[in-house]
């Protein structure tokens, strides 16, 4: 019997080989693991994903450069620049990648450019800001204010990450120093600490107690802190000391670095 011209749908199925998007998930983040990215990177990854996908209807893997425009146009509506941008980076890894092994014909992020945005000058707190800051967080007499007071000393000392932060096990604190295990590029490093928060950390760990937790910092139950409650606490001491500009870790970074150069250190340090 002679072949149609025409190829059957079932025919036209073998042919086309297009990986699915549970597929081409587990391949990625199979990927990611196997690049031992950190936990935070692979939820950013994921979150990032989920977003997208809830403004953009339709499967990762069946989008086109008009849905990422679509995206864009959307989230324009919804969120600010720099977290527009955020999404792109986390799309154009995962484009990308598949490009990359040849699981997709044609990598719809190459032409695609993050948005242009106004770079704004990150504050920085003075000397009576960190003041009322202490002064704020010292009206209450319980555990999690004395926790939060030397959190805050120790990120004014030391410059540390959120994350860094969080990551801090007890053995950790050898002395004046701390040593820096979760860090972004996963080289460890060593950070020192004043005599008054070297003081007052060691207080710190003398009221916290042997724990089944070896985090550093841990809440009221005795449980490791995660990120968002520290960020929020702040937040909110920021706004009872009513220092207009933002209360975070980000900007007690920013703050220690400015100190040191107005003490004289240089710059590269």
């Amino acid at each position: 019997m002679r072949r149609r011209k025409e190829l059957t749908n079932e025919e036209l199925k073998i042919l086309d080989k297009r990986i699915s998007e549970e597929e081409a998930l587990e391949v990625f983040f199979k990927d990611c693991n196997l690049r031992n990215l950190r936990p935070a990177t692979i939820a950013y990854y994921k979150n990032e994903f989920h977003g997208a996908k809830k403004i953009i209807n339709k499967q990762l893997v069946g989008w086109d450069q008009k849905d990422i425009e679509d995206l864009i146009l959307k989230s324009k509506e919804l969120m600010k620049v720099t977290t527009i941008n955020t999404r792109l980076r986390a799309l154009r890894s995962f484009y990308n990648f598949l490009y990359k092994r040849k699981l997709i014909d044609k990598n719809i992020m190459a032409k695609i450019k993050l948005l242009r945005d106004r770079q704004k000058a990150i504050e920085t707190l003075d000397n009576k800001e960190i003041e009322d800051l202490i002064k704020t967080i010292r009206k209450g007499k319980t555990f999690v204010n004395f926790r939060d007071e030397v959190i805050l000393l120790v990120f004014l000392d030391t410059g540390i990450r959120l994350s860094e932060l969080v990551g801090i096990n007890v053995e950790d604190v050898l002395g004046n120093k701390i040593i820096i295990r979760k860090t972004k590029n996963l080289f460890e490093r060593v950070v020192y600490l004043s005599e008054i928060t070297q003081e007052q950390l060691e207080k710190y760990i003398k009221i916290r107690g042997d724990l089944p937790t070896k985090k550093l910092f841990i809440s009221q139950d005795n449980k490791a802190l995660n990120y968002h409650s520290i960020q929020t606490r702040f937040t909110k001491y920021g706004k009872e000391a009513k220092v207009i500009k933002r209360v975070s870790p980000h900007t007690f970074r920013h703050t220690m670095a400015k100190r040191m150069i107005v003490s004289g250190v240089d710059a590269f340090h």
